[in-house]
């Protein structure tokens, strides 16, 4: 199972994230849009996502596809304006042990997982854990951009 979060402006987006194919995802309704400030809200909006799990998502055809979802939460009309300032993490989860990744800017331009980012947690590790280390990630991040 995955699930994505994006860092933007001291707001925290989790969306849902999807599954079309192994292992790939896509992000879709609904979205939880939450300032950093509201720790309790960054950590029921997590304990949400994961609730959900990784609920089908829908094919598109080829050339066919909407524009990202999160665009519209940050009021931004295209992919490269919501990257500008943004940091994005993936909290993985695989036979019940959990992982989170932070991913970095490729040279190429797309977004890749950053080896120096991976938190691993040891088999048993609580979901509220992981959830109080990915906050803490967050507000660090955030102190870094300020």
């Amino acid at each position: 199972m995955y699930w994505s979060l994006y860092l933007r402006r001291h707001i925290v987006f989790v969306p849902t994230t999807g599954k079309l194919d192994s292992p790939v995802y896509r992000e879709m309704e609904p979205v939880d849009v939450i300032p950093l400030s509201n720790t309790d809200g960054v950590r029921r909006a997590l304990l949400s996502a994961i609730t959900r799990g990784n609920p089908s998502a829908p094919a598109y055809t080829s050339g066919n596809f909407p524009p990202p979802v999160l665009l519209k939460y940050a009021g931004v009309k295209n992919w490269s304006a919501f990257e500008r300032g943004a940091s994005t993490w993936g909290i993985e989860q695989t036979d019940g042990i959990y992982q989170i990744v932070g991913y970095r800017r490729s040279t190429k331009g797309y977004w890749e997982p950053d080896p120096d980012q991976k938190i691993p947690f040891p088999s048993g590790t609580s979901v509220d854990a992981v959830i109080d280390r990915m906050i803490a990630i967050l507000q660090e991040a955030a102190a870094r951009h300020s």
